[in-house]
């Protein structure tokens, strides 16, 4: 099947999880652990048109749901994003970025324990020091930007990975970003290991992951403008970036 243009693409790399579509209608799909940049030209694309080996028993199911989360980002989402934009400034997407990221601290955390990354959970615990006091509350990165320190982005999905559940049925569902099986459990654990879950109510919890959402959907409107206009087979390109890049988190 055949679509041009590259919306949907753009979300799953640019939120990765959940939270598009539910935060504004209902509450929405982002991020939750995105491919955060990991595709982000035509020709990086073209390197997985070998789809074959992809674990995709369901597709049948799967791909009109896909097509119906691609047509609601391409005529919701998108114009959203866009005229959020243009009001919001990057660098205040920028700050709200850092500031939800400086908050799910404790998942990357806790994964990096649980998969025996004992580095990557020294460095969340200084990052989160460092950004939550001199970073402003995490409105800033310094730990990255002045000390050099990277973020772990561990989730449970990956650890459940590392841990033995390696091939895992890949897996879309109306208003989320592709999955697979593992990382859909795992998800339900990452809101488990986020403070906000516990202090917010639903309402507050929603305009959280909408904000967040939109944020993300924003901030990468311009890496794929170059691509928009592209014909190639976009849910099995979707498909095999997201189950290489899971495979590829998962081995680091």
């Amino acid at each position: 099947m055949k679509r041009r243009g590259a919306s949907w693409l753009a979300l799953l790399i640019g939120v990765g999880a959940l939270e598009v579509g539910i935060l504004i209608g209902l509450g929405q799909v982002a991020s939750a652990q995105p491919l955060e940049e990991s595709v982000s030209t035509e020709t990086e694309l073209g390197a997985f048109e070998d789809v074959s080996e992809d674990y995709d028993p369901w597709e049948s199911f799967n791909e009109p749901v896909f097509d119906f989360n691609y047509k609601l980002d391409k005529y919701f989402l998108k114009p959203v994003a866009q005229v959020y934009d243009a009001v919001v400034g990057d660098g205040e997407k920028q700050i709200i970025h850092n500031v939800i990221g400086n908050v799910a601290m404790p998942k990357r955390f806790v994964n990096s324990l649980l998969q025996g990354k004992w580095g990557g959970a020294g460095r969340e615990l200084a990052r989160f020091v460092i950004n939550s006091t001199l970073g402003g509350a995490g409105m800033t990165d310094v730990a990255k930007y002045q000390f050099g320190i990277e973020p772990s982005n561990e989730d449970t999905g990956q650890t459940f990975g590392v841990h033995g559940w390696i091939q895992s049925r890949y897996l879309v569902l109306p208003f989320l970003p592709p999955l697979t099986l593992r990382d859909g459990v795992g998800y339900v654990f990452d809101l488990a290991l986020d403070p906000l879950t516990y202090v917010l109510p639903f309402s507050g919890s929603a305009a959280k992951f909408g904000t967040n959402t939109v944020n993300e959907r924003a901030r990468y409107l311009e890496s794929f403008h170059g691509v928009e206009e592209a014909s190639f087979d976009l849910y099995s390109s979707v498909r095999n970036v997201y189950l290489k890049r899971r495979e590829q988190q998962i081995n680091e």
